[in-house]
């Protein structure tokens, strides 16, 4: 399988003086097409921090991140706004959806920022809304579906781009375990039969059972792979 991602000895450190944070501490980690992979840790373990320094949301404070190829300190900031528009797909534990926006205007948006014409962008989003078990909630809006239901809606999102990888942090946290079991049952499908890339982030002992990989952390490294 294809190397997607390469963390290289990464730091973040956090403060100044007397007062640093070390959140990260020489990480070096490897992730591969296909892979369906979990990072789990204690609270303040760097999980998060790591995840978005992965996806260009930060920046390391040394290291490198390469992905696909390119070391992601050596992108400008358009680089790394088109890298996490067109590569990298994000599932957030809020859901982070647009709330004037309906289910298909939200699963839609990043194909629209990539100037997909609309016909085209409709015909997948809908397709993307019925995989994931949607069909006839297009023209809601958040406010009138449930959690999992965003979270759903939150997945066709992040892959209907189809990029390289999809990043999901604590992605069951705010809905029941019966939800919960069927956003997995969700993700495990579309890496199995789609070949989606999934790097989690969680606490939720379902989600660690159910990947393939499992990366722990622990006071800022990686304690176990």
């Amino acid at each position: 399988m294809n190397t997607i991602v390469k963390v290289q000895n990464i730091t973040k450190d956090y403060g100044k003086g007397d007062v640093v944070v070390h959140a990260l501490r020489g990480i070096n980690l490897h992730i591969k097409s296909g892979d369906f992979s979990s990072m789990a840790g204690p609270s303040g373990s760097g999980k998060s921090t790591l995840l978005n320094i992965i996806g260009g949301l930060d920046r390391p404070t040394s290291g490198k991140v390469i992905v696909e190829g390119k070391a992601t300190s050596e992108m400008s900031m358009t680089g790394l706004s088109r890298l996490r528009r067109d590569r990298i797909g994000f599932i957030f534990q809020n859901y982070s959806l647009i709330p004037v926006l309906t289910a298909i205007e939200n699963a839609e948006y990043i194909l629209m920022l990539q100037g997909i014409p609309s016909e085209k962008r409709k015909e997948k989003v809908m397709d993307l809304l019925k995989q994931v078990g949607l069909e006839g909630m297009e023209n809601r809006f958040p406010r009138e579906l449930s959690g999992g239901q965003q979270q759903r809606v939150a997945i066709a999102r992040a892959i209907a781009s189809e990029p390289a990888l999809v990043l999901a942090d604590e992605p069951t946290a705010n809905v029941d375990s019966r939800t919960a079991a069927g956003i997995m049952d969700l993700m495990e499908r579309l890496n199995s039969e789609n070949k989606v890339t999934f790097l989690f982030s969680t606490h939720d002992r379902e989600v660690m059972r159910r990947a393939r990989r499992l990366i722990w952390l622990r006071d800022g490294k990686i304690s176990e792979d």
